[in-house]
This record gives structure tokens, sequence and C-alpha cells, in this order.
């Protein structure tokens, strides 16, 4: 687009260059010309757009045997849920965190007692398995970012957003935050631990479930004297 508008901006000016004889005329409206460039102007972006399109809902289409994993975001860190043996998340919402649930897991979803809470660690991933990223934020605008999964998506509080990939290659990826979100953003990094499957599933098992955060805890009471 920009070669077509540079060459027809050369055309013009040699085209219609000043030659002895030759006086411009002055054409305030021109309603076909205006017509046509409408026209024009709408097929060429039109014609922009389109492939833009295909390629969004190859973004959004996730795959049917696609694994959730939530990313929750939040000033200034990162932190993960991941399913559990019944292979689905719970409900979530910030009306349930707290000190016993910084993820706001649904303590009335029975899904959700398996999941197993990530907080401010590294996010662990089977290499080759679709992955359908769910992107929460519990206080202001974020952005999961990894450079070299070549897709990124705003965390915005109050909705949840989401994109896929597929991990195609074992290694460890910094992710950042790609949304100025306050004096430690620079310092809102985590990473994904892209596994093979044997050791990705000896890591899930070392993890701790909702479930177990919501034990009550032994609490010791001093000897009276």
């Amino acid at each position: 687009m920009f070669a077509a508008v540079v060459l027809f901006l050369a055309y013009c000016v040699y085209r219609f260059r000043h030659q002895p004889g030759r006086k411009a005329d002055y054409e305030p409206e021109n309603k076909r010309l205006e017509v046509w460039l409408t026209v024009a102007t709408s097929i060429g972006v039109a014609a922009m757009l389109a492939p833009g399109l295909i390629v969004w809902k190859q973004f959004v289409t996730v795959p049917s045997e696609a694994t959730e994993v939530e990313v929750v975001g939040q000033q200034w860190s990162w932190s993960y849920r991941l399913p559990g043996a019944d292979g689905k998340l719970g409900a979530s919402g910030v009306n349930w965190i707290s000190a016993d649930n910084p993820l706001g897991v649904s303590p009335h979803d029975s899904n959700g007692a398996d999941d197993v809470i990530v907080e401010g660690g590294d996010l662990h991933l089977p290499i080759g398995k679709p992955v359908k990223v769910v992107l929460r934020s519990v206080d202001v605008l974020h952005d999961f970012y990894v450079p070299e999964f070549r897709a990124k998506m705003d965390m915005v509080p109050g909705t949840v957003t989401y994109f896929w990939f597929t991990p195609i290659r074992t290694g460890e990826f910094e992710v950042l935050c790609a949304e100025l979100c306050g004096t430690g953003h620079a310092f809102m990094r985590s990473y994904v631990q892209v596994q093979e499957q044997a050791e990705y599933d000896a890591w899930l098992g070392e993890q701790v479930t909702f479930a177990s955060l919501q034990r009550p805890r032994p609490v010791r009471v001093a000897a009276e004297p």
C-alpha cells in the first residue's frame, strides 16, 4: 500500500508538472472523484483487513483438546492455576480473593477443589499439547507476554481474556508484562518451563491444590505456667 501511494504521487508530480501554456483548473468540489476515492479506499481497507480477520479467527478458535490454564496478574507478580485430576478449572472471581485464597477460586464449585495453585512461581507446561491461557487481573491493566510464543493479550480488570498456543520445544521462557502497570512494572517477571510429559507430571504432583490451602492449620497454644 505504501509503494502504491508513493508511485501514484510520483505519477501525479510528473503527469501534472508545469509546462508552458498549461493552466490548472480550480475545482473545489468533484462528486464523481469523491465517490471514486471513497469506493476505492473502502475496497483497499477491506482487502487489507480480510487476511487479518482470517488469522484472528485462528487465534481465538481454541482446539477442543486444549487444556485451560489460568494466569492471574497483579502488582507486581504472576500466579497460575492449572486443572487437577478432573481436567477442569473451577470458577473464580475477585470477590473470593483472601489470604487463604489468593486467586479467588470459588469455594462452591467442586471442580476447583483439585485445582493446582502456583502463587508467584513459574508456570510449567508439557510439550506438544495445546493450551488455552485464561487471563485475569485483580487490580490494573496487565499483559501476559512471552516473546517466543509470538502471541500476547491484555488482562483487563473485571473481564476474562484468552488466547491459545501449542508449545513445540522444551526450554525456559521469560514472562513479561507488556503494559505499564505501575512502579514495579519492570520487575513483574516469571518463567514458563516447557517440559517433557514425565517431567511435567513429576512437577505437577509436587504442587499444592486449592483444597489443601483451605484445610485448617494447626495452632500451637502456649502452655500455662
